[in-house]
């Protein structure tokens, strides 16, 4: 299943390299988020994809559940518009979700597009503020990731789903719109007791950012937002009291890679960039305030689900600790 929205060239090189899958069964669904570039139209007449068209930008989430609940197999992979698959990576990630009947989820080793000697992401790691990023992102691809194991969740840029998990758990979070989408699902289903098996045997090349950019604002405005929203609708109580001082922490190592030039602060060059990014920061934040009642209702339906102590999530988002110095 792919989710798409206008980049046309993107999605016929990524829909090119689904037709090489082999070695399993599998529909093709596009949802197109209202594009105006003719994507939707190609996906269906020279790929023959079962497309859904919305006539507005619903956002990822959004169309990742109308695909969902239009899939008809025992499995569902996403895999994103930017992102080109090799030919048994369908395969291999059926083969590590099948190998238990706990595990719901299958992770992608993930290679950077422009860079394929260099890793974006082989599953997820957290920091405690709820901070989330790729692991193993930006290292060289050494062959130090080369055996298949368990990780937090994978990245929803390429990613399989068990159906029967989703039907449990419930899809992604519309609230979230895009960006930290896959962590709160990965979470939400880590708490209901499902597992997740990282192969690196599936392997994709992903062009990193080409969605918003990474100099956007509303891209970043998004992320902390989300960052937010996470903590206060799935973090245990222990840690989500501790969020204002990990966040300081973060936030004092991110100003000195800024004072360095290092780290995603090189993307919003000069005193007008950083103020673009700081501002950017304060929406997702204040935006995060308004939404936590709602988030704070959604906690407490938790509990239909949840098959992990509080003290349980706690130990395993720290065990899973994304380094301070990988959060910049």
């Amino acid at each position: 299943m792919i989710v798409n929205w206008n980049h046309k060239e993107l999605l016929r090189a990524c829909l090119e390299s689904v037709g090489r899958q082999a070695g399993v069964e599998f529909e093709t669904i596009v949802v197109d988020n209202g594009s105006r570039d003719g994507s939707a139209e190609m996906a269906e007449k020279e790929f023959g994809a079962r497309v859904i068209r919305n006539v507005e930008n619903r956002g990822f989430c959004a169309a990742n559940n109308q695909g969902i609940a239009a899939a008809r197999g025992e499995f569902v992979a996403l895999l994103n518009n930017d992102a080109e698959a090799e030919a048994g990576w369908l395969a291999a990630l059926g083969r590590a979700a099948t190998r238990a009947a706990d595990v719901g989820m299958a992770a992608s080793k993930v290679l950077v597009w422009e860079e394929p000697q260099r890793i974006d992401k082989v599953g997820h790691l957290i920091y405690p503020d709820g901070q989330n990023r790729g692991r193993g992102s930006g290292a060289n691809d050494t062959g130090q990731f080369d055996r298949e194991e368990e990780v937090l969740w994978p990245d929803g840029c390429a990613a399989m789903y068990r159906k029967k998990m989703l039907d449990e758990i419930g899809g992604f979070d519309e609230d979230f719109f895009a960006y930290g989408d896959d962590a709160e699902l990965g979470l939400r289903a880590r708490i209901a007791g499902w597992k997740c098996i990282y192969t690196p045997e599936a392997v994709v090349r992903h062009h990193r950012g080409s969605t918003l950019g990474k100099d956007s604002a509303w891209r970043l405005e998004l992320i902390e937002r989300n960052r937010v929203l996470l903590a206060v609708k799935l973090f245990p109580w222990s840690l989500l009291w501790l969020n204002p001082y990990y966040f300081a922490v973060r936030a004092m190592a991110g100003y000195g890679a800024a004072r360095r030039g290092e780290g995603d602060t090189a993307y919003f060059p000069g005193l007008r960039g950083k103020l673009r990014m700081a501002a950017a920061m304060l929406r997702g934040g204040l935006a995060a305030l308004r939404m936590t009642p709602r988030m704070l209702r959604k906690r407490r339906e938790l509990g239909r689900i949840r098959k992990m102590s509080p003290g349980d999530v706690r130990r395993m988002i720290l065990a899973h600790r994304l380094p301070l110095k990988e959060t910049v």
